[in-house]
């Protein structure tokens, strides 16, 4: 039987070294208010010590650049990359370059003779020379992508887009444009769609704006981690471009996000840590109404509570990494839905704690809380929905049960199949009164 909790001490080394390098080089960083260009500038000396560690794009096999540690090292590294805005791009695995480049990956292994992708998509990606967004989500279709309305018809060598996509993140800055169409509009719904590689700049594609959100509320453009509005008129692109195989995109699309999705929830546990690290600063620091806020219970509650929802999130997380580790992503998305859904409130609810014990100082932007507070609210809502990731759960739960007409702890059957069973011993026990 194997279960163990430990870290081996080179790994632990490496851990180490980047809770060390995201405090010292990027917390400060992160206070900036960077324009693309210095922000590029400023990153890619960072990249390179990254690099130096052997923790790039460790979400990935050595085959393709990465570290090749697996899901549940990797969740480690993530606890640590979450609790800065800016660390995952330093790190080589912010979204959605990380899933886009496995979904690429994927598509040159489902499609082979898409091998030329590779040199001239996917290695610059991963090498972080070119960033990409992916375009799916469009004002009418959401959580459902049966109800994606934005084709891809065949003219000759080419394919012709034509659609309306909004929350593309990366879309004012990227290079390539992932967009999933629909191709084959008389299959089965999740047969319908594919996958296609727009470059930026293609004649006919239009983004409109980048949308203020919770986020990011005030007006913007060019912004690296802003969600795009997208317009698609007439857009031709090589047949070639197509991601793996014709009708395969929600196939794609379900493997990129299970990835994905966990991915976000490791993050999540180190945003949560930082969070609650200034929870219980500010516990001990604050005196008021005659003792530390540390001594009073609702506060204390409030410290107990954080700390088991956060080991709670903690374990169901490394949990489902090593079920994908073990037996791969498909024997995990029970756990993946599980922890998406589950992650995501625990997130809110510590840095809501967090704010609260700050009073107005949590409002104001003299703190990181505010920032973290918005945007943990929309981890209830990208890459799936609560309601939906609780609709899956429970759908997958009931698969392992029956109905039955009388309940199957039914105390009087169950004690008449036990006064049969045992007839012989009772009568026995009985004569001997």
């Amino acid at each position: 039987m194997a279960w163990d909790f430990s870290t081996d001490p080179e790994y632990q080394a490496k851990l180490d070294w980047a809770q060390d390098f995201v405090r010292d080089e990027l917390f400060p960083l992160d206070t900036l208010d960077l324009t693309e260009d210095q922000m590029n500038q400023l990153v890619r000396p960072l990249q390179a010590r990254v690099k130096e560690a052997g923790l790039w794009a460790a979400h990935l096999p050595p085959a393709l650049g990465g570290g090749g540690f697996g899901q549940v090292k990797l969740g480690l590294l993530h606890e640590i990359v979450g609790q800065s805005r800016l660390a995952p791009l330093v790190f080589g695995n912010n979204a959605p370059d990380s899933g886009n480049a496995e979904l690429l990956a994927l598509g040159i292994e489902q499609a082979p003779d898409s091998e030329w992708q590779r040199q001239r998509w996917l290695q610059p990606l991963l090498d972080g020379d070119i960033r990409s967004a992916f375009s799916m989500t469009e004002p009418g279709a959401g959580s459902d992508p049966t109800l994606l309305s934005t084709t891809a018809v065949r003219d000759g060598d080419e394919w012709v887009i034509n659609g309306h996509k909004w929350f593309t993140s990366h879309g004012s800055v990227a290079d390539i444009l992932i967009v999933m169409v629909v191709t084959d509009p008389e299959a089965a719904p999740h047969q319908r769609s594919s996958m296609i590689v727009v470059p930026a700049g293609t004649p006919g594609v239009t983004v409109l704006r980048d949308v203020p959100t919770m986020e990011h509320p005030e007006p913007h453009f060019g912004r690296f981690g802003a969600h795009s509005e997208i317009l698609y008129e007439n857009v031709r692109v090589p047949v070639e471009n197509l991601v793996g195989e014709q009708g395969k995109g929600f196939l794609l699309a379900q493997q990129r996000l299970g990835p994905g999705r966990i991915h976000h929830c490791m993050r999540w546990l180190g945003q949560s840590k930082r969070a609650f690290d200034m929870l219980c600063e500010r516990s001990l620091s604050r005196y008021a109404h005659g003792s530390n806020l540390s001594d009073k219970q609702t506060i204390q509650n409030w410290i107990a509570d954080s700390k088991a929802e956060m080991e709670a999130a903690r374990l169901l997380t490394l949990q489902a990494a090593w079920k994908m580790d073990t037996y791969g992503v498909k024997a995990a998305l029970t756990d993946i839905s599980l922890i998406k859904f589950y992650g995501a409130q625990v997130l809110y609810n510590v840095i809501d704690r967090a704010v609260q014990i700050h009073g107005a100082l949590g409002l104001t932007t003299d703190l990181p809380l505010e920032y973290m507070y918005r945007a943990a609210r929309a981890a209830r809502i990208y890459d799936g929905p609560d309601e939906v990731h609780r609709s899956t759960v429970a759908r997958r739960i009931l698969r392992e049960y029956e109905p039955s007409e009388v309940p199957s702890q039914h105390v009087p059957s169950m004690r008449a199949h036990a006064q049969e069973r045992f007839a012989d011993a009772l009568e026995l026990h009985t004569s001997n009164l």
